[in-house]
Order: structure tokens, then C-alpha cells, then sequence
């Protein structure tokens, strides 16, 4: 199947963080801090989805006409190494291929604002994608945000759960724009497009 151009399904897209208030600044709640921007642009509120521990968006994003797409946004509320379930009960639900996942996460291996969209692959240590590829697989798409590795002996866990830095935080608002717009041209347009327009 073309994802990009079958007008069936909708695309699911899963913003990873932990729920509440305490971990909303963290560098682990960067996703959630993309699809909140994206819920903005389209103008909804998530909202608590049926039986599925996750908060919920739908609407379209892109042009209008036949070149939008069918969008629902996902903050799934299991904390991050629980993630898995939540995501696969809305894929479930709402009829979604797995390559039209897209999981909007943290990456430490890549500096930070950096950016880079890819299909499937491995974990790379994510709790949030390693409880997703068991619940589901691998082949799905994910937008990786660029923390970078912690400073000094910094354990990676203490790292993760931190507020962004007074410093990260004055470029903060740029990056998640950006990533938001990777995620909008990756669902429109397709993952070569994304991939040679936003990765870095």
C-alpha cells in the first residue's frame, strides 16, 4: 500500500512523555510538546480517548482538499515504558497500518535540535519505542529529537528526566516548531520528502 496516497486510514501520531504536570518540561516530553503544537495548528484539544489510556486529537493537517490528511494525535497517559499498549489500543481502534504510525520521541544519540525521520529500526535504549515494538513491531515511523548524551557521569535516567536548560529552552520553541512541520511534511508529502527537506 501507498501510505502516502491512500485515502482509507488514518495517520496516528504518537507524541512519547511521561503524564503530569512534574515531567511536562522534561527533555523525555519533547513529543508530547510536538503534538500539543500540533493540536494547536489544527485547532483541537485533546481530550481522553474511550477506554484507551491515551489523550486524544483528530482533525486534518495539510491543504484543504485532497491533499490533507486524516490525522489523529496521540499522548498516550501509561507513562513512557508502558507507552505500547495505549498506542496499539488506537491503532486498533481507529484502523491505522503500522506505516502510518509516527512516534514523535527524544533521541540522545543525536545533538540537540537536530533532527532525523526514518522508517522501523531498533530502540536504541527508548523505553517508550522499545514498549511499542512489542506491542506492535518495528515498521513504523519515527521523528527523533535531538537531546544529546548527558554531561559528565550524569546518569542517562537523571538526564532524560530534566528540564531542558535555561540555555536549550531559548532555541526550545524553534526546534519543536520544526520538528512539527517534519512530522506535517512526512504525513503530506512522504518520508523521502521529510527526510531530505528536515533531516540534519
Amino acid at each position: 500500500m501507498d501510505v502516502t496516497t491512500d485515502a482509507g486510514a488514518p495517520w496516528l501520531i504518537v507524541g512519547l512523555g511521561n503524564p503530569g504536570p512534574e515531567y511536562a518540561g522534561n527533555r523525555h516530553n519533547v513529543g508530547f510538546m510536538v503534538a500539543d503544537l500540533l493540536a494547536e495548528r489544527i485547532g483541537g484539544r485533546f481530550k481522553r480517548a474511550g477506554r484507551a489510556q491515551a489523550q486524544v486529537v483528530e482533525g486534518r493537517i495539510g491543504p484543504p482538499g485532497p491533499g490533507n490528511r486524516r490525522v489523529v494525535l496521540a499522548k498516550p497517559m501509561s507513562y513512557m515504558n508502558l507507552s505500547g499498549g495505549p498506542v496499539n489500543a488506537l491503532r486498533d481502534f481507529y484502523k491505522v497500518p503500522l506505516a502510518r504510525v509516527v512516534a514523535v520521541h527524544d533521541e540522545l544519540d543525536i545533538d540537540y535540535g537536530t533532527l532525523r525521520l526514518k522508517l522501523g529500526g531498533g530502540d536504541n535504549g527508548h523505553n517508550g519505542l522499545k514498549s511499542m515494538t512489542k506491542a506492535m513491531g518495528a515498521e513504523y515511523h519515527r521523528a527523533r529529537f535531538g537531546i544529546g548524551r548527558p554531561p559528565g557521569r550524569m546518569p542517562v535516567a537523571d538526564f532524560v528526566l530534566k528540564d531542558f536548560s535555561s540555555a536549550e529552552r531559548k532555541e526550545l520553541d524553534y526546534f519543536v516548531d520544526r520538528a512539527a512541520d517534519a512530522v506535517e511534511c512526512l504525513v503530506i508529502e512522504g518520508l523521502e520528502r521529510a527526510q531530505s527537506t528536515y533531516n540534519s
